[in-house]
């Protein structure tokens, strides 16, 4: 009988599930969009049971593929996901609220009411800028909507797709540094942050790390063969795919460029107070890895949505129509052609996400746009840069992947700024990653590092150097 390790990502584009070997080899991918509602004022969110029901319909897909082999089995399946988007689920699992999207704006108006000394309090503390992103804002929105937070307990997305097949309510401790109910001192609850949504730690699930085994697959609606299989949370996607292409060490820069673009710095141990404060005012997080006693600066933009703002506006919404607008890119100068001020894209900042697009030139063409909206990215990628060099060692190597990796002219652009740039080819480093998450859950061994080199050998081939086209 074959047997498989299955690693799922809840993307903010798309929720992937991937099937591999218990020796790493990719055995097939298969995805569907993300169903978000797209609301007014960049509200979007998704009722918490169609996300799971997603996930049901691409293991019915992966069945339909895995059974013409013949009989098999599925050993273990890990989640990872976005961050800073979750549920709050009463004692009988019924979510009080649909999935608001991490790039959602409410809670803003919320955690700017807070008292000022935990805002002050804040940055240092939880390693987070203070505004919407932090999930604490969201529950906070929620609680002043209307919602009684007596009772219920908060989970990630990732981890609540686990506690919906089965798996016991947990906070992974990658995806929890991202709430604002966490002291990055020492991984606890920050009881502050409790006592202004006015209830009790239990909002929180036990505090796990990744790949920590969370008993096994139950669910009715998952084809028969993945139940039995392990569960486990393998936290947060940036993070995950950066482990899945071996990034993990601290004189290397992780950047994953998706709907958020991150930039990723492993550290050995947490800042200082002051350290991650400075880091947080410029919109840096100090947060827990899913490497065991790691930590990561991690810095974010919204280079991706509004790259894909840009390409929507212009009628591209395919890849053969980013192939032409690639090549068209490519065909100008890195610098486009126009002079200074011509053509100018904003709203890349973490804090903002709201495309602005400022046309004061002749001339102007679908590719000059898209270059204006790659070189806002690198300023925004470079800002943040300087900010983490002055805490840390700057690093001397770049590993870029994420879908827009795959365009010749975002390598190209983020060469002007980063270090020795290398590509992943890894199309699914997420998912990936989450599968070898899966195969950690299922052994009984305590070893992390010899698990993930054995199963990351199955895909040898992972990094590879860009090459690029004139």
């Amino acid at each position: 009988m074959n047997e498989y390790v299955v690693g799922v990502d809840m993307g903010s584009t798309s929720i992937k599930l991937l099937v591999a070997t218990l020796g790493g080899r990719q055995r097939l991918v298969v995805s569907r969009r993300s169903p978000w509602t797209s609301l007014d004022h960049g509200r979007t969110e998704m009722p918490a049971t169609r996300a799971v029901d997603t996930v049901r319909a691409l293991a019915a897909e992966a069945d339909a593929e895995l059974s013409k082999d013949g009989p098999y089995r599925i050993r273990a399946l890990g989640v990872s996901g976005m961050a800073e988007a979750g549920v709050l689920l009463d004692a009988a699992g019924r979510p009080a609220a649909p999935i608001m999207a991490w790039f959602d704006p409410r809670g803003a108006d919320e955690i700017a009411r807070t008292p000022e000394h935990f805002r002050a309090e804040f940055l240092g503390r939880t390693g987070l800028p203070v505004g919407p992103l932090a999930s604490i804002s969201k529950i906070l929105h929620l609680r002043d909507g209307g919602i009684d937070l007596a009772g219920r307990t908060f989970l990630n997305v990732p981890e609540y797709v686990v506690h919906a097949l089965g798996g016991p309510r947990v906070a992974e401790y990658s995806l929890v540094s991202r709430t604002g109910l966490l002291d990055q001192d020492d991984s606890t609850p920050w009881s502050a942050a409790f006592d202004v949504l006015g209830v009790s730690e239990d909002l929180l699930g036990e505090r796990v790390g990744a790949g920590t085994a969370l008993g096994i697959l139950t669910d009715d609606g998952m084809p028969e063969p993945f139940r039995g299989a392990v569960l486990t949370v393998a936290g947060h996607d940036h993070l995950v795919s950066a482990v899945a292409v071996g990034a993990t060490h601290s004189g290397q820069l992780y950047d994953s460029m998706g709907t958020a673009e991150a930039l990723v710095r492993v550290l050995d141990a947490t800042l200082p107070f002051d350290a991650r404060e400075r880091l947080a005012v410029a919109g840096i997080n100090t947060v827990r890895h899913v490497l065991p006693g790691k930590y990561v600066l991690l810095a974010g933009t919204k280079s991706g949505l509004l790259m894909r703002r840009v390409l929507q506006l212009l009628g591209i919404t395919d890849a053969a129509g980013r192939a032409g607008i690639d090549d068209r890119v490519m065909e100008l100068p890195v610098m486009g052609t126009l002079a200074d001020g011509g053509i100018r894209v904003e709203g890349a900042r973490n804090d903002d996400g709201v495309l602005k697009i400022v046309a004061n030139s002749d001339g102007l063409s679908p590719a000059e746009l898209f270059a204006a909206a790659l070189l806002h990215g690198n300023d925004m990628c470079a800002e943040l840069m300087a900010v983490m060099d002055r805490e840390v060692a700057p690093p001397t190597s770049t590993v870029l992947t994420g879908g827009w990796s795959s365009m010749a002219s975002v390598v190209r652009a983020r060469r002007l700024i980063l270090p020795d740039v290398t590509v992943a080819t890894h199309d699914e480093g997420t998912a990936y990653g989450a599968a070898l998450f899966a195969a950690f859950a299922a052994e009984t061994s305590n070893d992390f590092d010899s698990v993930a080199a054995a199963f990351l050998a199955g895909h040898s081939d992972h990094i590879h150097h860009s090459k690029e086209r004139s």
